[in-house]
């Protein structure tokens, strides 16, 4: 298993925390390093380790897992334990297929109902994205593109005015994220913010303009785009 980076939020038990946040809580910090890519595809995941590291018994550490695996992150194997999903190429293709029907739908729908607030945000989290071109480090580089990247799109959701679309995404967006960091090629994005940029750039122009069409047309090349980056 690959050794794990430990984030501000690592966990120690103090015996005041109840059962489900203590499980929310190791859910929430084994799913970033999931879609950090901390945890390569197929890797066994040691609940003897786990139990080690973040201090606790054994019940959390199976019942954050079991959430893990209801995304789709983890695979839990009877007499074998909890391996890290690792997907095919096709797999891989279909997602994202999908994944873009569904984000330019919300891109539609954000164009229509978007507020002169809302693109000053939007404006805001794209140059937030372009100042990355100048961190040096590729994995600070890729870490921050992942989050502002989020960001981006989760202002897109907010134009949307819709729970039901924004609810259903957040699960496509982690998975979108663990899939482009569990490729072989290292940093796949944080590679490509010349070519990312220039996408969230038309999808930008897009939704200033409040056209529908073209906002659903910019937003499902910029998520088709993926997997091409990814095997580069």
């Amino acid at each position: 298993m690959a050794t794990p980076k430990v984030s501000n939020t690592s966990i120690t038990s103090t015996g005041t925390t109840t059962g489900g946040r203590l499980t929310g809580r190791i859910y929430d910090e084994l799913k970033i390093r999931l879609l950090e890519g901390d945890f390569p595809g197929g890797s066994k995941l040691s609940v003897e380790t786990l139990k080690t590291e973040f201090g606790v018994s054994k019940q959390p550490i199976m019942e954050a897992l079991r959430l893990l695996s209801a995304d789709g992150l983890v695979e839990i194997y009877p007499q074998i334990g909890s391996v890290v999903t690792k997907y095919s190429a096709g797999e891989v293709e279909d997602f994202f297929r999908m994944f873009a029907a569904f984000e330019s739908t919300i891109a539609a729908a954000a164009a229509t109902r978007r507020t002169a607030r809302d693109l000053a945000q939007l404006r805001q989290a794209a140059q937030n994205m372009e100042i990355l071109d100048s961190e040096p480090d590729a994995d600070a580089r890729a870490h921050e593109y992942r989050i502002q990247n989020r960001n981006f799109h989760a202002v897109i959701h907010h134009m949307a005015s819709s729970r039901i679309m924004a609810d259903t995404s957040r699960r496509m967006w982690d998975l979108s994220d663990f899939l482009i960091n569990a490729a072989e090629t290292p940093h796949p994005f944080g590679n490509a913010l010349t070519e990312r940029n220039h996408d969230h750039h038309q999808i930008l122009l897009a939704l200033e303009a409040g056209d529908a069409e073209m906002a659903r047309d910019a937003m499902a090349q910029h998520i088709l785009a993926a997997p091409k980056i990814m095997t580069h």
